[in-house]
């Protein structure tokens, strides 16, 4: 006897504690299989439903499922039953073009479910500059029936995770996307909201992760909330100003992915960016902070982002105040003082 078709299975790639939390709240809805690297973790996960690496303290839905098979995860959404298979990325920038290999390879053995994928990334990669769908799209250049797209907004894994209430967007200009995303995500603890607007999306989710770096480094160095309103007024502006010259909407930086994420990032207790600039404003120095492990994202694709803004010739004096402090050796206070005397302009630009 077969197996009753289901409306979708989804496949997340990547045990963090984003990727977790996601796969928690798809299990609610759909037959969700995370992938974690490590056959540890991924026991402990399937076995006692908690992540002791990432989400210690949170007991994980009996639904969710774990393997460190790729192969048993990519089955797993491209099995006959399913009507539709989402796999979402739960892997940083630095590791999107590796897992995608691996999906390509996968698939080359056959896909029966119609087939879209979602990553939830954010920044530049450090070497090339690229955002991450130029990534996926070179990595999954000879599958054009499968459907992208990306998974942003103001969401801080450990309270999605406690179920918590959220908003994301999901950019893309496929339907199928959207109906998976829809299907698995939509409804229970989280409101998605859609765009077409995947450049827009990419930068703001970028960027607003230095911001949260600067603003960290402002409150660090006891400057006030007026301080931090402006910067992240300001921040707002710099994203703007790239995410047009690249290709994006303006109207997106007013959305979720933009003013909603940069406001979460730049105040919010559980950002470790604000965490990494509260620690440098404190007295810390950049090198003692990351050499002890702490990852940040902004810290990764600040240099990128820069360069890009020189490139496109967009002026992006937060970031380069951020980039000097965090790899030149200048002190915050010198670099809050380099942006306090930079010349009067009209706020518009």
């Amino acid at each position: 006897m077969s197996a009753a078709p289901q409306p979708i299975r989804v496949a997340v790639l990547g045990a963090g504690s984003f990727g977790t939390a996601l796969a928690a709240l798809a299990s609610s809805q759909a037959d969700t299989l995370l992938w974690a690297r490590d056959p540890q973790v991924a026991r402990q996960l399937d076995q006692d439903h908690v992540n002791p690496r990432y989400l210690p303290d949170i007991r994980l839905p009996a639904t969710l499922r774990a393997t460190a098979d790729f192969q048993q995860a990519m089955a797993h959404v491209c099995a006959p039953e399913a009507e539709q298979g989402l796999i979402i990325l739960g892997v940083p920038v630095a590791g999107l073009s590796a897992v995608c290999a691996q999906i390509a390879a996968a698939l080359a053995h056959g896909c029966s479910s119609q087939l879209s994928i979602v990553w939830t990334c954010k920044g530049f990669h450090h070497e090339t500059g690229q955002l991450p769908h130029q990534i996926v799209h070179t990595a999954l250049s000879g599958r054009p029936d499968i459907g992208l797209g990306v998974l942003s907004g103001p969401s801080f894994a450990l309270e999605i995770a406690q179920g918590l209430p959220a908003a994301l967007t999901l950019a893309t200009r496929n339907d199928s996307t959207i109906q998976a995303v829809l299907t698995a995500l939509h409804g229970t603890n989280a409101r998605i909201y859609t765009s077409s607007d995947v450049i827009g999306v990419e930068v703001a989710g970028a960027l607003k992760n230095i911001m949260a770096i600067a603003c960290g480094i402002s409150d660090g160095l006891g400057l006030g909330t007026n301080a931090r309103a402006a910067l992240i007024t300001r921040g707002l502006a710099e994203m703007q100003r790239l995410g047009l010259a690249l290709g994006g909407q303006a109207e997106t930086f007013v959305g979720l992915a933009g003013l909603g994420d940069l406001v979460l990032t730049a105040t919010g207790a559980l950002s470790r960016n604000r965490q990494v600039g509260l620690s440098i404003g404190q007295g810390q120095t950049p090198a003692s902070i990351l050499g002890g492990g702490v990852t940040a994202e902004g810290v990764r694709c600040a240099r990128a982002a820069l360069d890009l803004g020189r490139k496109h010739d967009v002026e992006l004096p937060i970031t380069e105040a951020v980039c000097s402090v965090l790899f030149d050796g200048m002190a915050p206070s010198e670099a809050v003082s380099s942006l306090l005397s930079r010349e009067a302009r009209a706020e518009a630009h």
